[in-house]
């Protein structure tokens, strides 16, 4: 798969950007402020993430930059304090399931010009779980029925019904 890579500069932004990320700051924090499992908790979640899909879950707290770049299929369930560094892009597939303190993340600062972000997207594939704390940075697919271990730091794509684990990441099993 061709992965979409794309350039940010933050010392550039439009006035209308800012405002985007600006409410996207807003939303997300009245969302950890609303009660969970409520009317009004859901439809903060369907106007914060791009795409939400029925009958998938998530649970506050989260952190979200640039929520409409997320799109979370059907029955998903995600956990406690994930963070959605979504400027690259996250797409979350059907039956997925991601544990607390994980980080998506899809951008990272240029090493010379701090100010722009280098970003390319995240793909978790159908029923894949990715376990507590652990890490996906920028570019990676995690493919279907696959697990990544808690606390590990995923680096490269991960095959289906494979099992990763340490840091960085590396396949330890594949399910039968």
């Amino acid at each position: 798969m061709e992965k979409n890579y794309k350039i940010i500069d933050y010392a550039a932004l439009s006035e209308e950007e800012v405002a985007k990320d600006v409410y996207n700051d807003q939303l997300c924090f009245k969302l950890n402020h609303t009660m969970p499992h409520t009317a009004e908790y859901d439809a903060l979640v369907h106007e914060l993430f791009g795409e939400f899909g029925e009958g998938s879950k998530i649970m506050p707290m989260i952190n979200v930059v640039r929520g409409k770049e997320v799109k979370i299929g059907r029955n998903c369930s995600i956990l406690n304090n994930v963070l959605f560094m979504a400027a690259g892009g996250i797409t979350i597939h059907d039956g997925a399931m991601i544990a607390a303190n994980s980080q998506l993340i899809t951008n990272n600062h240029d090493e010379h010009k701090r100010w722009i972000l280098t970003c390319a997207p995240i793909e978790i594939k159908r029923n894949a779980w990715i376990g507590a704390g652990a890490t996906i940075l920028p570019g990676v697919t995690i493919g279907e029925n696959a697990i990544v271990a808690a606390s590990a730091v995923v680096t490269k794509d991960v095959p289906d019904n494979a099992v990763v684990a340490g840091v960085p990441a590396k396949v330890i099993k594949y399910i039968d």
